[in-house]
């Protein structure tokens, strides 16, 4: 049917429940993603039909900042335009400005609208950008023709 709650006592005084809301929280050890420095990284650009995604990690591939086209307030089909690209990218730089940024490749996925405006409004930002790769995946084989027509 469930736990029964036990009560002890002595969790009525502020010492008592300063030292469990300590030991609940893990100690505090985690470092903060914005406060680390970072010179060089990669940006992940997916763009679809339907939303444009834009992921910054650092060399090791650990994510540091994201957005979209979504939750930048745009939506329906407005999420798909090159305008909405050009805002998240410029909602991106405002993460990630202060970590230092500079050096940066590009993965660009998909073939959605947003593409090519989101990378000119990485190049207008100041980026140094030392190179553009192209990872859309494409089918080698396709999908299953059709059947003959009876006749």
């Amino acid at each position: 049917m469930g736990k029964k709650k036990v009560m002890e006592k002595g969790l009525d005084s502020p010492e008592a429940k300063e030292k469990a809301s300590s030991t609940s929280t893990g100690g505090g050890s985690r470092k903060k993603k914005g406060s680390r420095k970072l010179e060089a990284g990669r940006i992940y650009i997916k763009s679809s039909y339907n939303n444009t995604v834009i992921t910054v990690t650092d060399d090791k591939g650990d994510v540091v900042a994201w957005s979209t086209a979504g939750s930048m307030g745009f939506a329906g089909p407005k999420k798909a335009t090159p305008f909405a690209a050009s805002k998240v990218v410029s909602a991106i730089v405002e993460k990630v400005e202060k970590m230092g940024l500079k050096k940066v490749d590009i993965y660009v996925s998909g073939i959605g609208p947003g593409r090519d405006s989101a990378i000119r409004s990485l190049a207008a930002q100041g980026f140094d950008i030392i190179s553009i790769r192209d990872i859309t995946s494409v089918a080698h084989n396709g999908p299953k023709a059709r059947k003959e027509r009876r006749t």
